[in-house]
């Protein structure tokens, strides 16, 4: 099967990498804490790609486009709510909330916001001010109206998709640093590299940021005559698949560099930090099972195994 994104969309991918790269990485993520500027300079960087003339909702090349600069805005750390301002009804950035206790990353950004959970309710959100927490520093804790209305299941799938995307682009610019420290770092007379048990565990790591980029390139794939509860079975399966892939990939990460993996000079530590509320919310990985549990008797939960198999 031929899994490659179309030629146009690959250039697009290289042309967006190139231009968030320009703000300087994760080191500017960092900065960013501090600076409000880079954020206004991360919005012109996405304005320059067209970022906001895109139309994810289309399900054409527009979202295979938004599905891959979100990827580079992860490998970026970019200091932005890309995935929320994609997403905007009416002007106002959507974000996924856990009505218990929600969140909006980069919520003290000006500008309306609409906040919805797994279950499509539409609240109008009060943000607060930024806890400057380490793990999610750009987390800002609010307040919700009533139930005002629903958001389409469409919009809410496509949200877990495009941030499952840019989970993505994290974990794989995780895997390049760690791999490339285990080749350069010597140890007891060799490089790390040169250790089976740290093969294994960066083997193990690649594996599984392998399978995740070719989960999410079928689940933005699929054709938009596929029933609603199925896309919404696919987007759950991909974000859990991407919080497991995120959990191991910066586990191994963490271990390999040692302590230099929780100083914020490794760019590990500001893309661990910074990934976290995606990870994490609007639900993390257990409860995201737990939602699909339904979808297994239901038939919504497609597998290679969904069909009968002739004998």
């Amino acid at each position: 099967m031929k899994t490659e994104l179309p030629q146009d969309i690959s250039d697009f991918a290289a042309v967006a990498a190139k231009r968030l790269g320009r703000l300087g990485g994760p080191p500017a993520a960092l900065r960013a804490e501090a600076d409000d500027g880079i954020r206004d300079a991360a919005r012109t960087a996405l304005a320059d790609l067209g970022a906001f003339e895109l139309d994810a909702r289309s399900g054409t090349d527009d979202l295979l486009a938004a599905a891959v600069l979100c990827r580079a805005a992860g490998a970026t750390a970019l200091p932005y709510p890309l995935v929320d301002e994609l997403l905007a009804i009416d002007g106002a950035r959507l974000a996924l909330v856990n009505a218990d206790s929600p969140r909006i990353d980069h919520g003290d950004l000006p500008g309306d916001w609409i906040a919805a959970d797994l279950d499509g309710n539409r609240y109008r959100p009060q943000p607060a001010a930024r806890t400057n927490a380490k793990l999610g520093p750009f987390l800002v804790p609010a307040t919700l109206s009533a139930p005002d209305g629903t958001v389409p299941a469409g919009d809410v799938s496509l949200h877990l998709v495009l941030g499952s995307w840019r989970i993505l682009g994290a974990m794989e610019q995780s895997l390049r640093i760690v791999t490339e420290h285990v080749r350069a770092r010597v140890q007891f007379g060799k490089p790390l590299a040169d250790f089976q048990a740290v093969r294994f565990a960066v083997a193990e790591a690649a594996v599984a940021v392998r399978g995740l980029h070719e989960l999410a390139k079928f689940t933005v794939a699929r054709p938009e005559s596929t029933p609603t509860p199925v896309r919404s079975a696919d987007a759950l399966a991909l974000r859990l698949k991407a919080a497991d892939t995120a959990r191991q990939v910066l586990r191994t990460s963490h271990q390999l560099l040692g302590a230099l993996g929780f100083c914020d000079e490794s760019d590990i530590s500001v893309l661990d930090r910074h990934t976290q509320p995606l990870i994490r919310l609007p639900l993390g990985a257990e409860a995201l099972a737990l939602r699909l549990i339904p979808d297994v008797p239901a038939g919504a939960l497609e597998t290679l195994f969904s069909d009968p198999v002739s004998a």
